[in-house]
């Protein structure tokens, strides 16, 4: 059978991400073609392998034995087409191609998304996908080139690479503090609103501060939460609440009055930012450029 070679990668390509997400329309939707193309492409691998690669019910979509194997073999083989395409492309100083990248909302509007016209400016040919969330990524499974994250991190074969460290406050509007008092302990924040950041599957919430030079946590429950950091800082001064934050976030609400910093002695501890991204990652030079470009511009901007 003759194979168009640019159709059979694009079948893989879109093979490899009906797996990882476990859904046509999911897939789909990441790789910017419809569910019929999508499903169209999956018929056309499983017609010139002879098998199917999954079992489909209305309700799921599982990968087959074949599919499970077929998987190994196929993310190898784009691996490799990424890595002799990136060589190409070092050699000739014109990179060309896609980077997949994520940042938390607040920090990536303001540090990361304002650095890629300058990125496109040196590379016009390279794509840049850049997906603003603060739930936790995955970014094996979400076909991330690198991640930039805020908050410790848990040991990982990834690599890691340390931009800033960022100073947190506790901060509230002066209506909310007039209402409901200003807490003058670290143990006061039990009777108070706090305004917690959770998404589905992350683990109940805590404050961490520091107490007489110690670490010290605070197990908190609040009638507000949210997946989305600038939701919680616009809670707050709407006055509902206590919010800990990045100081970058919320300097200019401090400086304006909007909102007051309260418990000075008693601060959250400080949250690295990081630039996280698989070993394999730094073989593609146009991630490599990327991951340097922001590094340099946010030690830049961040100082």
């Amino acid at each position: 059978m003759v194979v168009n070679t640019m159709s059979y990668v694009a079948n893989l390509k879109t093979f490899v991400r009906v797996y990882d997400l476990g859904n046509m329309s999911a897939a789909g939707r990441d790789l910017r073609v419809s569910a019929a193309v999508t499903s169209s492409r999956i018929a056309e691998l499983e017609k010139h392998l002879g098998v199917r690669l999954f079992n489909r019910t209305t309700r799921s979509l599982k990968p087959t034995e074949h599919g499970e194997l077929f998987y190994t073999g196929a993310t190898k083989i784009l691996d490799t087409i990424a890595e002799v395409e990136g060589s190409i492309a070092d050699v000739t100083a014109s990179p060309r191609g896609s980077v997949f990248v994520s940042a938390p909302l607040g920090i990536g509007k303001k540090v990361i998304a304002p650095l890629v016209p300058s990125f496109k400016e040196k590379y016009p040919d390279v794509k840049i996908r850049l997906r603003l969330s603060d739930r936790k990524v995955d970014i094996t499974n979400e076909g991330l080139d690198a991640a930039f994250v805020l908050g410790e991190l848990q040991d990982s074969e990834m690599r890691v690479r340390v931009l800033h460290e960022f100073e947190r406050v506790l901060c509230a509007s002066p209506d909310y503090l007039k209402s409901h008092g200003t807490p003058e302990t670290d143990e006061a924040l039990k009777d108070h609103q706090c305004l917690l950041l959770r998404f589905p599957g992350s683990e109940e919430y805590f404050w961490t501060l520091m107490v007489d030079g110690e670490r010290r946590r605070h197990d908190l429950t609040s009638p507000l939460e949210s997946d989305d950091g600038d939701v919680l800082t616009n809670w707050a001064l709407d006055g509902c609440g206590i919010v800990n934050k990045s100081r970058f976030e919320v300097a200019d609400h401090l400086r304006s009055g909007e909102l007051v910093e309260i418990l000075l002695d008693t601060p959250p501890t400080p949250l690295p930012f990081s630039c996280v991204f698989p070993h394999k990652r730094l073989q593609d030079p146009k991630t490599r450029l990327l991951i340097d470009h922001m590094i340099t511009g946010c030690r830049t901007i961040l100082g």
